[in-house]
Parts: structure tokens; C-alpha cells; sequence
């Protein structure tokens, strides 16, 4: 059996996504889920071959890209991406009291957030605390007691772990909020992608650096990607690190029936980067929750 890695604890939005993604997986194609404390440190297993391949989250619809991810992703050249996983984020209330004596609700930032409107209109008078994650947000109130009166924003998965009555569900202002993952391995590992073809429709990733002192370099770059008819559905910049006004560039570009003009398309931007990276071309997966 081969090992997946996830940004953990066990009880996350993160490992719900993991266990919905190998509950799709044929019989041979299980994994054993290990979770991790940080994302650094899921790509680090990957690195190290602690894992065969590993879940790591590249953007919320809500909250925007999630930084971490692509910075190490633009800074790694062994890591490539098997196939890109689009899951519906749900967030629940949990708590062992009834909801008119809920006094605190704990939770991730992001939850938090991203039930603002909710939590405003029927919990107006809780106090909102923030926590590590959604996982130890229900562990702590897990160890409280019903007069302590405190809830958590998290998963039902969460629930199912902790002990907890899930007294809300789908709680979140937005319903078309989700989260983006990327599916990881590591070329240096010997771990062969699972897409032996590469796909017709679906996504390619490519990560470069331009020199932004010349005029109309970005430019030049997205007149490449139009002369070969290629659609970007998605562009993000992130410093580069080495001096002021130096940036990186995160390019997603779409798959339909379009390989060759794809490719051509990479090598022409090639030509006018610093540096290239090309981590994969693969297929996009939502969930149906």
C-alpha cells in the first residue's frame, strides 16, 4: 500500500478531501493517510520519500491562493502534479451544548471568515476565538464541558472523531466555496505519474520568472500564449525573493484536445523567462458533494 500525505490533523478539511479521493481509488490503488503539522512539511515527505505522493491545498475560492504552496512549488524542481482536485468546502457547528448556550465558537481564521454572516445574524453574542485549525478547534471543545458552552466551526468528519453533535450544517455565507488541491509526487522518488498519457482536457502548470526591468515583458509572455491559441484560466505573481519588484509568475493553462499548441506555447515563453518550471499536465477532479 502506498502512503499519501496531507496537510493534517486528522478531522480537517484536508483529510476529508484525502478520504473522498481514495474512496474513488480502485482496490489497488489504496493509500495509507499521513498527516502533517505544516505544508512544508508535506512537501518535505514527499521529498524524502517518506510519502509516494501527497495532498497540498493552491487556492481557496474564497480566501485567494494560499502563498506556502506556491512558493515552494516555484522553488522546487523534482515536484510534479498528478492531477488537481476541487473540493467543496462544508463547514459545520459542533458542539455537545444546545445552540441558545453556545458562549465561545472556535475555529481556523478561514472558517471564521467564511461564516461571518452567518455567525452575526444567529450567534451575535458568542465570542469568536481562532485557533491552529478546524481539527483542534473540535478537539478542544471535545474536552469541555456542556456548561462551558463552547462550539466549533469544522468538519463532520471532526464531529465523528471528537465525539460532537454537528447541531448546523453548511453554515458558510457562500455556497460555492471550495478549495483547490494539487495531488503531488516526486520525479527524483521514481514514483511514475498515474497518467501514462497525458491528459486531453483538463490543466497544465507552468511557473516562470520574467525580467521585469524590460517594458512589455508580461506582455510578450501572454502574446505568446495567444499566438498558440492557449486559454489561461488562472495568472498569480509572487515575489521572487532576490530583490524589490522581482516576481515569479504561476500560469494555469487550459487542456482541450490542445497539447501541441500547448507545448509550443511553453517553449516560446521559455525563450523569454529567467527560469521555467513545468510541473505537470494533469486532469481536474470535483468532488460531488
Amino acid at each position: 500500500m502506498i502512503k499519501l500525505g496531507y496537510l493534517g490533523p486528522r478531522g480537517t478539511h484536508s483529510e476529508e478531501a484525502a478520504l473522498y479521493l481514495e474512496n474513488l481509488a480502485a482496490e489497488g490503488e489504496k493509500a495509507e493517510l499521513v498527516p502533517y503539522p505544516e505544508i512544508a512539511d508535506v512537501f518535505e515527505a514527499v521529498r524524502l520519500g517518506a510519502v509516494d505522493r501527497a495532498l497540498v491545498p493552491v487556492e481557496n475560492s474564497l480566501e485567494g491562493p494560499i502563498n506556502i504552496t506556491l512558493d515552494i512549488l516555484a522553488r522546487t524542481d523534482s515536484i510534479v502534479v498528478s492531477r488537481e482536485f476541487i473540493w467543496p468546502v462544508r463547514n459545520n457547528l459542533l458542539a455537545k451544548c444546545e445552540p441558545k448556550n453556545i458562549k465561545t465558537i472556535h475555529s481556523h481564521g478561514q472558517p471564521l471568515s467564511q461564516c461571518r454572516q452567518y455567525l452575526r445574524t444567529r450567534f451575535s453574542w458568542a465570542k469568536l476565538i481562532e485557533e491552529t485549525s478546524t481539527a483542534r478547534a473540535a478537539e478542544l471543545v471535545s474536552q469541555s464541558s456542556e456548561e462551558d458552552g463552547m462550539a466549533a466551526i469544522g468538519t463532520r468528519r471532526a464531529a465523528e472523531i471528537y465525539g460532537l453533535n454537528v447541531i448546523a450544517e453548511d453554515i458558510q455565507d457562500n455556497s460555492e466555496n471550495c478549495t483547490r488541491f494539487y495531488e503531488i509526487y516526486s520525479r527524483d522518488r521514481g514514483m511514475s505519474d498515474r497518467n501514462a498519457e497525458p491528459p486531453k482536457k483538463g490543466q497544465a502548470l507552468l511557473v516562470c520568472q520574467i525580467d521585469g526591468s524590460k517594458a512589455g515583458s508580461l506582455l510578450g509572455v501572454l502574446q505568446d500564449f495567444a499566438r498558440f491559441g492557449v486559454n489561461l484560466t488562472r495568472i498569480e505573481s509572487r515575489p521572487a525573493r532576490t530583490y524589490l519588484g522581482a516576481y515569479i509568475f504561476f500560469f494555469d493553462l487550459e487542456l482541450d484536445n490542445n497539447l501541441e499548441a500547448v507545448h509550443k506555447a511553453v517553449e516560446a515563453v521559455r525563450k523569454r523567462s529567467i527560469w521555467l518550471r513545468y510541473p505537470g499536465e494533469f486532469p481536474v477532479i470535483r468532488a460531488e458533494r
